[in-house]
């Protein structure tokens, strides 16, 4: 019941902010994509969470290898029907020409920022099975679903653009951020909201790094490389 309760104010928040956004600038909003965006949410935290703990775990373990697996099929799943697409998702190996000239500088600025986090918040010791767990899950999970098919649907409802920093940024951008910010950072327990500043920071801005990084070089290849490398860096050193 709490899950269901945090992910009913995360999609309260979505749809009224979108809902804002969009009527400042109607003939650039589509309310069907923004209601196609919540739903994607509301399919990922239900796949995450096994159905809300209703469905068995066949894999065990210590950590959701099962959750993520399942979300990951769904927006692959996704990411293949035509209205997505798997190259418009981000789903390739190939860099646009010229890309990664400008990419892997902001790459290695990604990178020292974890590097600094892991030496101000060292971690204690880690299992074996949380070390292959950081390596390899929330990137392979957490980037084609914010960063391909949620980023996806965000930018066919908000579809105004201002060109910054070599890429075109628009509102989908932002809210996807915003929402995998949310997605560490906000819940619902012991029956009231939670909200912990310190982790949307640490979770939505490099996030922004990560957007720029999958818009500049049409690919969620490195996204993936550095989410993974953030996440694991601190259980290595």
């Amino acid at each position: 019941m709490n899950g269901l309760i945090g992910l009913g104010g995360t999609l309260a928040l979505l749809l009224v902010l979108g809902a804002v956004i969009g009527y400042t600038d109607r003939t650039r909003f589509s309310p069907r994509w923004l209601l196609i965006a919540a739903l994607l949410v509301a399919i990922n935290d239900a796949l995450l969470t096994r159905a809300y703990g209703s469905l068995p775990d066949l894999i065990g373990g210590e950590w959701n290898w099962q959750g993520k697996l399942l979300a990951l099929a769904a927006t692959l799943s996704i990411a293949a029907t035509p209205a997505f697409g798997f190259r418009r998702v981000g789903l390739t190996i190939t860099q646009e020409p010229g890309s990664l000239k400008a990419a892997l500088p902001v790459a290695a600025l990604y990178c020292a920022f974890f590097v600094v986090i892991a030496v101000a918040f060292p971690d204690g010791r880690s299992s074996g099975e949380e070390v292959a767990f950081q390596l390899t899950m929330p990137g392979l999970e957490e980037e084609p679903f914010y960063r391909g098919i949620l980023l996806l649907a965000l930018d066919q409802a908000f579809t105004g653009r201002k060109r910054f920093l070599g890429v075109d940024w628009g509102w989908g951008a932002v809210l996807s951020c915003f929402l995998f910010g949310l997605a560490h950072a906000f819940g619902f327990s012991h029956g009231s909201f939670s909200f912990d500043p310190m982790t949307m920071a640490l979770t939505a801005i490099p996030s922004f790094i990560a957007v720029w990084l999958r818009l500049r070089t049409g690919s969620l290849l490195l996204p993936v490389l550095l989410h993974n490398f953030g996440n694991s860096f601190s259980l290595l050193a």
